[in-house]
């Protein structure tokens, strides 16, 4: 670039003027010009040029901050900024979102109809607007990726798509690998009607197949005439019932970061996420940046087993909405707010600790001083706080619960 030719340029002229007065001087006076020179040349900044100065030409430096594609941290004018560290932002749109798929948001201060505070440390906060985020992936067919965007109701980014057909646009949890201009597609809705035109099938067949044996007992005549070509998707089932499948479509399926398919249509061993529990719901689970779960085995019914990042395996069901690869924001996790007020701006409120209330406040309150007592953490109403069981029955679809320690 032509401003570091330059500043190489200016840093030699710099070198030069320090070497030459030591030609014919005595080494106290050429050690008193080196001195002066060396000062001068740091306080006009001919010497800066370092390796952050080779950074510089791919990270983005303003006057106080440095975005190098990866984190965004402040020069420590404030103590506020010295230890504030947050996820880069340089791919997402700058613009606001699409304002008919937001809606504003309400806040309850944490408190209900009554005006009694039921869900605490809630309160204040900058004003937002939710964005509306398409969950189930009903519309099928290609969807291109307009763009990324920031939003402040959650940890992970999500991409604005338009549907190349009708061109409805639309909201969806962005995953790690999905850049702009790319195409995504849904097929729920195909799987759905698959299911549908199979069950329509075997109901003819098995009503046919009743009609068949109707006048095979008032004719006394063997059936070797009335018989059926097989289709070359049935299969015969134990008491001799052909029954029709449909043909695999995984053929004709994309696994691909943004797809959005049901289970029993996803290869074992994939990274997933926005995971439904239910049939036509919404998905629930693996939703939060950089999360996501594998999926361990699938079949054409029933249920299939995925493993969450807890490590809890559980089942559900085959039917239920998933979308390939990790969800976006990884680094979310290695965030640093900096201050106190940063947490007031997202709306929460500061947390008491329990010894530091009254008796009647909470039960590791009162005593003389920092009195801990003999017994285990506990919330304000008495259940265990750290680590202890409070679910009464235990979840049927879960098989290996996450470890506890």
């Amino acid at each position: 670039m032509l401003w570091v030719q330059r500043f190489k340029t200016a840093q030699q002229n710099v070198l030069n003027r320090i070497v030459s007065p030591c030609n014919a001087a005595s080494p106290g006076q050429c050690h008193i010009a080196h001195r002066a020179l060396l000062g001068a040349a740091k306080r006009s900044g001919a010497l800066r040029f370092n390796s952050t100065a080779a950074e510089s030409s791919t990270a983005k430096v303003t006057g106080v901050t440095r975005d190098d594609g990866v984190f965004k941290t402040w020069k420590p004018i404030t103590p506020g900024v010295r230890h504030k560290r947050m996820a880069s932002r340089q791919h997402l749109h700058k613009g606001k979102p699409v304002r008919a798929l937001t809606v504003a948001k309400r806040r309850t201060g944490g408190r209900n109809h009554h005006g009694r505070i039921t869900c605490r440390h809630r309160g204040g906060g900058a004003k937002r607007r939710i964005r509306l985020v398409d969950f189930k992936r009903r519309d099928g067919g290609p969807q291109e990726v307009v763009r990324l965007e920031y939003d402040p109701g959650r940890t992970a980014h999500i991409a604005l798509i338009r549907h190349l057909e009708t061109g409805k646009l639309s909201y969806i949890l962005a995953p790690a690998q999905l850049k702009p201009g790319m195409i995504v597609q849904s097929f729920i809705q195909q799987s759905e009607q698959i299911d549908r035109e199979a069950r329509l099938k075997q109901q003819q067949q098995e009503q046919h197949a009743e009609e068949e044996e109707i006048v095979g007992e008032s004719v006394s005549q063997p059936l070797t005439e009335g018989v059926e070509e097989e289709e070359p998707n049935a299969q015969a089932s134990g008491d001799g019932k052909k029954l029709w499948q449909p043909s695999n479509m995984n053929r004709s399926v994309t696994i691909a970061p943004g797809n959005c398919l049901p289970l029993k249509m996803i290869p074992a061993g994939t990274l997933i996420h926005n995971i439904g529990l239910h049939k036509g719901e919404k998905g629930r689970l693996a939703r939060a940046a950089g999360t996501y779960a594998q999926l361990l085995y699938t079949s054409n019914k029933g249920c299939a087993q995925i493993k969450l990042m807890s490590g809890e395996v559980r089942r559900v069901p085959v039917d239920v909405c998933a979308t390939i690869g990790t969800v976006s924001n990884p680094n979310h996790k290695h965030e640093s707010l900096g201050k106190a007020g940063a947490r007031r701006l997202r709306g929460w409120r500061p947390s008491v600790r329990g010894v530091a209330m009254n008796k009647k406040d909470h039960p590791h309150g009162g005593g003389r001083g920092k009195s801990k007592s003999k017994h285990h953490p506990v919330s304000p109403w008495g259940k265990p706080a750290k680590g202890g069981k409070t679910r009464l029955k235990p979840n049927p679809m879960v098989i290996r619960p996450r470890s506890r320690s």
